[in-house]
């Protein structure tokens, strides 16, 4: 069991991330790649990735175990920022942060001769770890990334309902069931027993689309406190990459593109905004409920809306592709 400790100084300090953070994501999605389970959410996702996987990977296989402890190094908070901004950040790891996290990977164990030779090498081992990371993200996550980030912005406008509603309060309590706020301590199922004590440094909350079943945390307690938890919205939405699609499936965008050509939802698209509830969706775009349904559904299939329950409502949102079609311009990367 994990359990998070707030004050009322922490409650103030709860904040959402502003986006998907890329080193978080390509770590999981590592996780994900050797994870037989999920296979309808990742198995054409499997398959894709590992076609297009054509550099090594064993170092990443060494750092991060199929469960457990990975290095806190890896997920620099710089990675909300941008992936090449958190890769700057791992690259300036010091040596003697890096031999200490490596050390807790054999949990008291005798590291294996390639983990000491690294151990030992200190940062002489960075330009071939980095290069690695930089050759899977590209097969694992940079063709997804669109998606990746409609998913995280609906689960931001989610919880952002939640914020204004009932402030903090109601923002931790609407997080996934894996997590259940019994105030003052936010409690996860987790594979060890653990208490993080936030003494004021307030919370990030780090939604994530290759999260899975738990939260995660970072190992060092001194660190600035993070919470990466599954993005509630991907739970019905498998990855998919535009330039990696299947013919038919491109075939069916294209037509339901098609449905999209006139004024009305031109209008509700944009009446979505920030997100909105289907009534809510009607009332702007002055259409019936059953018309702002219909018209969500099908910018949805498009793949210009992300709709994701929220408490007895639906609430959608644009996506990245749905924004580029309301400004005319190309989808953001």
């Amino acid at each position: 069991m994990l359990r998070i400790h707030f004050t009322g100084v922490d409650l103030a300090r709860v904040r959402m991330a502003g986006r998907p953070d890329a080193l978080w994501e390509t770590i999981l999605s590592f996780h994900r790649l050797r994870d037989r389970r999920d296979a309808r959410l990742f198995g054409e996702w499997r398959t894709e990735t590992r076609s297009r996987l054509n550099s090594e990977t064993r170092m990443l296989g060494m750092l991060i175990p199929g469960r457990g402890y990975f290095p806190d190094f890896l997920t620099p908070v710089e990675g909300q920022y941008g992936w090449d901004v958190g890769l700057d950040a791992l690259r300036g790891i010091r040596p003697e942060r890096l031999r200490r996290e490596l050390s807790l990977l054999t949990a008291g164990a005798p590291p294996t001769p390639r983990l000491r030779d690294f151990v030992d090498g200190g940062t002489k081992h960075l330009p071939r770890l980095l290069g690695e990371l930089r050759g899977y993200h590209r097969a694992a996550v940079e063709p997804y990334w669109t998606h990746i980030q409609a998913q995280i912005e609906a689960e931001r406008a989610a919880r952002g309902r939640a914020l204004l509603d009932g402030g903090a309060d109601e923002l931790l309590a609407s997080l996934p069931p894996m997590l259940r706020w019994r105030a003052p301590v936010l409690e996860c199922d987790y594979p060890v027993d653990r208490d993080v004590r936030l003494r004021g440094r307030g919370l990030l909350l780090q939604p994530s689309f290759f999260c899975r079943r738990t939260a995660v945390t970072l190992h060092d307690p001194e660190l600035a406190p993070v919470l990466v938890y599954p993005a509630a919205a991907h739970l019905a939405s498998a990855p998919t990459g535009s330039e990696t699609a299947r013919p038919a499936v491109e075939e069916q965008r294209v037509r339901t593109l098609g449905k999209l050509v006139g004024h009305t939802r031109s209008v509700v698209l944009r009446a979505i905004g920030d997100g909105a509830t289907t009534s809510e969706l009607a009332r702007r775009a002055g259409v019936s409920l059953a018309s702002a349904s219909q018209h969500a559904c099908v910018m949805r299939e498009a793949g210009l809306v992300t709709t994701l329950r929220h408490g007895s409502a639906v609430l959608h949102t644009v996506t990245p592709l749905g924004a580029a079609l309301l400004k005319g311009g190309a989808v953001a990367s």
